[in-house]
């Protein structure tokens, strides 16, 4: 369990550079809809050249053909958990700063839940006072910026992010559910879903539509150079290395409750997020109100880890 929540970790910290990334493009005039389209245009050629050299050909051929054989499920699962949620994240950095937009993300950690009990899993009644006292914390390190901020920039951030909180962990679960064989659900080669580089694959592939049929209703121009370079960073720090890593802790997840527990190490972004922000956009450090919540959701990490060691 230890190991799955230092996975996670790892992941957080790489996740982050998507908010700060993000914020960094906004303030220079890009796009918010290049900075979503892009990236997974970026992951699916980095991933697809990646499992092409360690894999081989073969390899690569047999991804292809799951994704061919069922591609509905493939497009349905990348529309919802990558499509649709990195959307509205990258609409929310042009509206509100990276801290409001990570710190709002950490919802996830409740959103799973719901998506947990939706595909009919239970756990522990101590998960949902855990995932209380992370969200706590975060709702502690939002709030101690409110000052600094309008209420409408507030929403236009954080209302996206709510949504997109619910559809990532929905995308990622229907994944999960298709390989572990739920009834109703495609018969997705499971052996090949151990590899988390080739899950993310597929389900980057499966956004494309997404990406396409979003074009049409947006008012984005040519992107600049500038932005083509960052997004190829957010791609291979978040979208590859941080997806894949959190991927490949939530396949290590046998039961319920330590899905959850992985789920909610993604509140480390908070941290991370912060840092970049005032190491690299100066952005003024924390107040004590902020300082605290970030203690509180570290609180109710060590306490997810305690329940899964008791």
């Amino acid at each position: 369990m230890l190991r799955l929540m230092l996975l996670g970790l790892v992941a957080g910290m790489f996740f982050s550079a998507t908010f700060i990334f993000n914020r960094a493009i906004s303030l220079e005039g890009g796009h918010w809809y290049w900075s979503a389209a892009l990236r997974y245009l970026y992951m699916v050629l980095f991933l697809g050249a990646g499992i092409r050299v360690c894999k081989g050909g073969a390899y690569l051929r047999r991804v292809l053909s799951e994704f061919q054989r069922h591609w509905k499920f493939w497009i349905v699962s990348g529309s919802i958990g990558f499509g649709g949620f990195y959307a509205l994240i990258c609409f929310a950095a042009d509206h509100s700063p990276g801290w409001v937009v990570a710190t709002t993300w950490q919802m996830t950690i409740i959103a799973t839940l719901f998506v947990l009990k939706l595909f009919g899993k239970t756990f522990s009644k101590k998960i949902w006072l855990y995932s209380a006292i992370v969200f706590i914390g975060v709702f502690l390190v939002n709030i101690s910026e409110v000052e600094s901020e309008s209420i409408m920039t507030l929403l236009l951030g954080a209302s996206p992010v709510l949504v997109a909180a619910f559809l990532y962990p929905l995308g990622n679960q229907l994944v999960w559910e298709a390989k572990h064989g739920r009834k109703g659900l495609p018969g997705v080669d499971a052996k090949l879903l151990d590899n988390a580089f080739a899950k993310v694959f597929l389900l980057s592939i499966g956004s494309i539509p997404f990406w396409i049929l979003l074009f049409p209703f947006t008012d984005a121009t040519i992107p600049s150079h500038g932005q083509l370079v960052n997004v190829a960073l957010v791609a291979l720090f978040s979208g590859v290395i941080a997806t894949s890593l959190f991927l490949s802790a939530r396949n290590g997840a046998d039961n319920a409750s330590k899905l959850a527990a992985v789920d909610a190490t993604q509140s480390s972004e908070v941290v991370f997020a912060l840092a970049g922000e005032v190491l690299f956009l100066q952005a003024s450090l924390p107040n004590m109100t902020g300082t605290f919540g970030m203690l509180v959701a570290c609180v109710g990490l060590i306490a997810f880890v305690r329940h899964e060691h008791d």
